[in-house]
């Protein structure tokens, strides 16, 4: 399977003042490169339940154990223990719950008020889920096959150009001012206003609706997580896959919603957040290569 890859030509505009130079505008060409031959992966079939099952897996094994500690009297008690309590013993005609010392109220007891909790969660709990190694190279190679197909990216809720070509892969780099036009390898461009230029990049390609989805969907956590620093949600948006994590790996690790990745490093999680697959991926003609 061949497919042809993209060209960006920055063209770099700034104006003078008697101040000084004004910031510098982009404006960004697209051209089409020469043919690259994808990899077999690319043609794979497209396993939803195989690319969920992986992500599930990989999220599970992160997780880490929470608990409260062992109960250990009064040096450590647990939570829900910490009651000076007496029994009454039997013959009152009361139930036999612990009592707080000269006082009717119970406590300690799950069903008490400010008692402990009756099966807590426990530090040693696995929560880890086991996934054969074939089956998570078949969800990975499913996954890249799921960012070919334009209509599964759409369904995923991306924003693009309509006559955008899929797989999407830049390949050279050109940046044009006054004084001549510059060459450079696309992985490492310089990092002089390099987010910009990416942005400026996405923009060319048709991708400039997306990223503003993601900035503005940025939304506040409901519930405890906004204490525990995980405040905001943020939509995922372009996955960029590189073979060298250089100029062009930082500059756009800064926008929001996009996740930068070496294909030596690509997981089915990054393809498919939360296991949903088709994310909008771009990948440059290096990382295509790394993949062979």
């Amino acid at each position: 399977m061949k497919t042809k890859s993209y060209n960006l030509v920055n063209t770099v505009e700034q104006e003078e003042m008697d101040a000084g130079l004004l910031a510098e505008y982009y404006t960004v060409a697209i051209k089409d490169g020469k043919a690259v031959t994808l990899p077999d992966v690319f043609d794979s079939e497209v396993r939803e339940d195989l690319i969920r099952r992986a992500v599930l897996a990989s999220r599970a094994n992160r997780r880490q154990a929470y608990g409260h500690r062992e109960h250990d009297g009064k040096r450590a008690p647990q939570p829900g223990m910490k009651h000076s309590v007496e029994w009454w013993g039997k013959g009152r005609g009361v139930s036999r719950i612990m009592r707080k010392t000269g006082q009717r109220t119970g406590a300690q007891n799950p069903h008490t008020r400010g008692g402990r909790r009756a099966h807590g969660p426990m530090v040693a709990k696995d929560w880890s889920q086991k996934i054969n190694s074939k089956e998570n190279s078949l969800a990975r190679n499913s996954a890249i096959a799921a960012t070919a197909d334009s209509e599964i990216v759409a369904a995923r809720g991306h924003r693009f150009d309509e006559n955008l070509r899929f797989p999407i892969i830049i390949d050279g780099y050109i940046e044009s001012r006054d004084e001549g036009d510059e060459k450079y390898d696309i992985e490492s461009m310089p990092l002089q206003y390099s987010t910009r230029k990416f942005v400026a990049m996405m923009e060319g390609l048709g991708l400039g609706s997306d990223l503003v989805r993601a900035r503005d969907g940025r939304t506040i956590r409901a519930g405890k997580g906004t204490m525990r620093g995980r405040k905001y949600r943020s939509p995922k948006s372009i996955l960029l896959v590189v073979a060298q994590t250089d100029g062009l790996a930082k500059a756009a690790r800064n926008v929001p919603g996009v996740d930068v990745v070496a294909a030596k490093d690509l997981s089915a999680e990054d393809l498919a957040p939360g296991g949903d697959a088709g994310r909008l991926t771009v990948w440059t003609k290096a990382a295509i290569g790394a993949m062979e």
